[in-house]
Formats: structure tokens, C-alpha cells, sequence
């Protein structure tokens, strides 16, 4: 069993076979997939797909790409929309300094919604940091010395020192087929290091396909291939990694539910 713990399943790339997307995710031992808000006003988009999918859920927030467009959603508003059953999580949200696409302040602003809502709601934040290590260490020390929050850095692309940080602070790590990719030597050795308890593997689909769909479109069926490279990274096998990986994502997103036959 494995999870895909970051998806984007109401993206155009995936309109014209949902149908045939969430089988192959199945048919590859794919539990769970929690496909992830970018805009909060889309969020009834989310809530069709994991309504049609049993095993799909999702979160709700502003992607730091477009957190000037939300400024004005608010953390009441977040925790509002977070009462629906299948709303999992909080977020995505953070800094992107890579693309800044939003303005710096604005993302800043977001980061700190999403932060105060997580904490209110106890559902896990999905943190977005690109480029960003020393801005985003400094707001989660400070943040959390207010109060702490559970969450995750997805898609981690970062310096050991951030994922050092960041599993200082209490929060989870996650890994994308970027780890797959051939100069992805440095994030594997930071792979290996993290504890077993902190790891999780996602897709973020459609984007970053992993080594053997590298150029293709990618969807949550993929993760398996990113599992593999994890499991190899930290000298065990995929079996370990896929239960490890698994439990992991059910202790951060304690708001979705086990299937039966992995119930602990």
C-alpha cells in the first residue's frame, strides 16, 4: 500500500480520464490520493472530485503563486471551508522566490493565514518553500514558538538545513520524483538521513514525473517509482518504505481514514 500524498487532480491535464487516472492509481496499490487546493476559489472543484472518489480527498488554500489574488481569504474563512468531511488539510501555501509570481509581501501574508488556520483547525499544513530556506525557517520558528501546528514540506527541494529545521520543529518532509532524477544525489543523502517517522512520498501530478516518465505527464500512479528510489536511498526495501511512508501520512492527516484492510 503507498499514498499519494500530493496531487493536483483538478488540473486540465487530467479532465479528459479521471476515470482511467484514479483505476491506475488503484491497480498500483495506491490507497489514498489527496489532491491539493491551489485557489480557494476553485475549492468546489475539489469537493466534486473527492465527493465522485472515495478514496480521493483534498485540502483548501492559496498556493503562494497566487496568494495576491486571495488576500482577502481569511483564517476563519479557511477553517469554515476545513469543516467539510473530505477537506483533509490546510494549504498549499508558502514562499516561491523562484518564479515569484506573487509579490514577496503577499505570499508572506498568505503563509500566515494558512499558518494560523492549520493551528486552529489542527489539520495539517501543506508548506510550499522554493528558494525561500531563510525566510521560511525564520516564519516557522517564529510561528511556532506562538504555537505549534502540524504540517508538511511537500515537493522538499531544500537544504539540509531547512529539512533539519523543519524536523526540529515537529513537521514531516516530502518527496517528489525530483528525488528520482540523476543529480538528485544531495536530496537523496537528505532522504536517507530523515527519521523514519518524518517521510512521505507524493507526485505532485502533474508535474515532476519520476526517472522512468521523466518529459511525460505525471500522475499519482507514478509514486511508486519515487517509493523505490526512497527505499534504495535508505538501504530497505520498497515494502518498508511503502508501509513507513503510509503510516506516516496517516499520523499527519489523522482526518482520513485507513482503508480496512491497513487499519493498525
Amino acid at each position: 500500500m503507498l499514498v499519494d500524498s500530493h496531487c493536483h487532480l483538478d488540473f486540465p491535464d487530467f479532465a479528459d480520464e479521471m476515470d482511467a487516472i484514479v483505476a491506475r492509481a488503484r491497480a498500483a496499490g495506491i490507497s489514498r490520493l489527496l489532491t491539493i487546493s491551489t485557489r480557494v476559489r476553485r475549492q468546489s472543484e475539489l469537493l466534486a472530485l473527492a465527493a465522485r472518489f472515495d478514496d480521493v480527498y483534498c485540502s483548501v488554500g492559496t498556493h503562494p503563486h497566487n496568494a495576491h489574488e486571495e488576500l482577502d481569504v481569511t483564517a476563519d474563512a479557511l477553517v469554515a471551508l476545513a469543516q467539510h468531511p473530505k477537506v483533509v488539510a490546510i494549504g498549499e501555501a508558502g514562499l516561491d522566490y523562484h518564479y515569484d509570481l506573487s509579490p514577496r509581501d503577499a505570499q508572506r501574508q498568505g503563509f500566515l493565514t494558512h499558518i494560523a488556520a492549520a493551528r486552529a483547525t489542527g489539520l495539517p499544513l501543506v508548506i510550499h518553500a522554493r528558494e525561500a530556506d531563510a525566510d521560511m525557517m525564520q516564519i516557522l520558528e517564529e510561528e511556532t514558538a506562538r504555537g505549534p501546528f502540524p504540517a508538511v514540506l511537500h515537493c522538499f527541494t531544500g537544504s539540509r538545513e531547512l529539512a533539519l529545521k523543519g524536523i526540529e520543529l515537529g513537521l514531516y518532509v516530502s518527496f517528489s520524483g525530483i528525488l528520482t532524477f540523476k543529480k538528485s544525489d544531495e536530496l537523496r543523502a537528505i532522504a536517507a538521513e530523515l527519521p523514519a517517522d518524518r517521510i512521505l512520498v507524493e507526485t505532485d501530478a502533474p508535474y515532476l514525473a519520476p526517472g522512468p516518465y521523466r518529459g511525460k505527464r505525471n500522475e499519482p500512479s507514478y509514486v511508486v517509482e519515487t517509493a523505490r528510489v526512497l527505499a534504495a536511498a535508505r538501504g530497505v526495501t520498497f515494502e518498508a518504505i511503502a508501509q513507513q511512508t503510509s503510516d506516516n501520512f496517516f499520523a499527519l492527516f489523522r482526518k482520513v481514514p485507513r482503508p480496512a484492510s491497513a487499519a493498525a
